[in-house]
């Protein structure tokens, strides 16, 4: 677990580093206020944290890609060659002179 967690948000930084700083920010803001019994700033951080969880799922289901029209597969060769097949060589097996 220890690997795939950093993976994870490094992952999640790249792809949409705005609404990951954001959910970062209510998630310290939550733990500050948990830890220092301030619950208006801990209930602030988690409000931000889910709104903004809310947002991203939201966005992120708007922007479904259409469904991807058949791509022809382009071949740079043939599937047969157009020239007859060559024979196949044979060794003939010969004395060398004496």
């Amino acid at each position: 677990m220890n690997a795939l967690l950093p993976r994870f948000l490094k992952s999640s930084y790249r792809k949409e580093p705005l609404i990951s700083v954001v959910i970062t920010m209510g998630v310290v803001e939550a733990l500050i206020g948990g830890f220092d019994d301030k619950w208006s700033l801990f209930a602030f951080g988690l409000g931000t944290a889910g709104i903004t969880l809310l947002l991203k799922f939201w966005l992120r289901r708007r922007r479904r890609p259409l469904p991807a029209e058949e791509t022809v597969v382009q071949h740079y060769l043939p599937s047969r060659s157009s020239s007859p097949t060559l024979p196949m060589l044979s060794i003939a097996k010969k004395k060398p002179p004496q």
